[in-house]
């Protein structure tokens, strides 16, 4: 989604940070293209003023331009400004009511606010264990009332029964009453939406507010919207009054200006963002991680939430045991490569990890896309269980076999090969009897913090994000930026493990094929 907009910024900022000082004509320049960039990202022209204004103020301070990096400051001020401009703190959907809790969706025909509502219901079901009912009010569109039960069908959770004939507002007051009968402890209302703002609409929402008494209002718009979005934002903040905004189609093409226009403008929080069309890819939106993927800093938090979301705790456990032992089989590395595919691919894992951005496009013109893993595993699941369990006994006629079955050829077979056992190699340095490389690379990064040696380093699996994001301040403080850790080998990558390897990962140790640098 912000892709544009990182790139142009990147090279901007860039600019600055390689500068012994600045002038304010250097900084008038740089914001003169910071806010192009903006513009060009359809963020609203009131908005992108504002931004530039609040960050000339705080630049052209004589302490910033005499600082001793004052490029570095004058990037701090823009991500500062960043934050600010999307909300300081993420805020989450307000539970905190008398049950049913009411959550009436609102949008435009075609935002998405179905297939939302599903989404919100699903994850109130599974992460907070609530009992959840979902009513659908548009009468207007064929088959939206089906196309919602259906959506309860596949998750499992209950919907209004339909009542043909029924107006909108007299559904609204059913749906309550049942939720109070039923024991629900929220309700999601599915409001019609137009293919534009009309009068019309508007009484409707209204008076559908008044007879439920919501106690959370989400507009739900699509990212993609661009300028527009920041009247529909305003409209129906007067004349509804929104509480929250969830914004779908964050994993399109877009350039990203809604999300950065629609909360400066309505002063509403961006509660949820819609990253897939499946019904588990809604995320929370964290306004600092958010201006930290902008800006190319990466989002470890976002990258360990991930993680422990998609690793099976089990299969870890069973690995890391097998790890100690220096055994690494194809059946661990097909588990790895899937696990890698389920957080995003290559591009999604390396779009979070500080200094990394810029390795996409150099993967992907080295071969390495998420289409590698698909083939991969398509070539370990046409072998035998002998074979995957011991590699060695593939000699050329197996290899043709395997070729045939999986549909690429030898020379694919023998890329895999090599990963593995440039993998396996690893997994042995790792379960060394010293501790491994993993353990003197965590020593020096504890030691780097001030928590003396390994004995005090936390274990970052059974953290919770606030505390992680504590972590990350301290490591800050320490002189560990988020771009890069300096100090611990390999500027901008991953300390000790020379690129852009993600040892437990699997997917990417020795990234095969990838140029070095010179």
């Amino acid at each position: 989604m912000f892709e544009t907009l990182q790139d142009r910024l990147g090279s901007i900022l860039n600019g600055l940070t390689g500068r012994g000082a600045l002038s304010e004509a250097d900084v008038s320049a740089a914001l003169r293209e910071v806010r192009r960039a903006l513009l060009e990202a359809d963020v609203a022209l009131e908005v992108v003023r504002s931004f530039t204004d609040a960050v000339r103020e705080k630049a052209v301070g004589a302490e910033i331009l005499k600082s001793i990096k004052p490029g570095q400051m004058v990037v701090k001020l823009v991500h500062d400004e960043l934050i600010s401009m999307l909300g300081s703190e993420g805020v989450s959907i307000d539970l905190n009511a008398a049950a049913p809790v009411v959550i009436m969706m609102v949008g435009l025909q075609g935002s998405g606010k179905t297939t939302t509502s599903g989404k919100i219901a699903n994850r109130l079901k599974t992460r907070d264990k609530k009992k959840v009912l979902m009513a659908s009010l548009d009468t207007r569109r064929p088959a939206a009332q089906e196309q919602l039960r259906q959506l309860g069908v596949q998750t499992g959770i209950d919907t209004l029964p339909i009542i043909q004939g029924q107006s909108p507002t007299d559904i609204a007051a059913r749906a309550v009453q049942a939720a109070k009968l039923g024991g629900h402890d929220v309700v999601i209302l599915d409001t019609a939406g137009r293919t534009h703002i009309d009068e019309p609409l508007m009484i409707e929402m209204a008076e559908i507010k008044r007879k439920s008494n919501p106690h959370e209002i989400l507009l739900v718009a699509d990212a993609l919207t661009g300028q527009d979005a920041v009247n529909l934002a305003r409209n129906f903040d007067d004349r509804v009054g929104i509480t929250g905004l969830v914004l779908t189609r964050m994993d399109g093409d877009g350039r990203g200006g809604a999300a950065l226009s629609m909360r400066a403008v309505t002063g509403k929080p961006i509660k949820l963002i819609g990253v897939g069309e499946k019904m588990g890819e809604l995320e929370e939106f964290h306004p600092r991680r958010v201006a930290d993927r902008i800006l190319g800093m990466g989002d470890i938090v976002s990258l360990v939430e991930k993680a422990a979301e998609n690793i099976d705790a089990e299969k870890a456990a069973a690995m890391a045991a097998k790890m100690a032992k220096g055994k690494f089989d194809l059946n661990d590395l097909a588990d790895q490569l899937r696990q890698m595919q389920k957080m995003g691919g290559m591009g999604g894992i390396m779009g979070l990890m500080p200094g990394m951005a810029g390795m996409k496009d150099k993967m992907s013109a080295a071969g390495l896309d998420d289409k590698l893993f698909g083939r991969q595993i398509a070539i370990i699941n046409s072998m035998t269980k002998a074979e995957r369990a011991n590699p060695d006994m593939l000699k050329h006629s197996r290899k043709k076999r395997i070729a045939a079955g999986s549909g690429t050829d030898a020379a694919d077979i023998n890329k895999l090969l090599k990963m593995h056992r440039q993998m396996a190699d690893m997994m042995k340095m790792m379960g060394g009897k010293k501790g491994g490389m993993m353990k003197q690379m965590m020593g020096g990064l504890a030691s780097k913090m001030g928590l003396g040696g390994m004995g005090g380093m936390p274990d970052l699996s059974s953290m919770d994000p606030k505390q992680l994001e504590a972590l990350a301040k301290q490591a800050e403080a320490a002189g560990i930026k988020p771009g890069g850790m300096p100090g611990l080998g390999g500027g901008g990558g991953l300390p000790g493990l020379g690129g852009g390897r993600l040892p437990g990962l699997g997917g990417l140790p020795g990234l095969p094929g990838l140029p070095k640098k010179k």
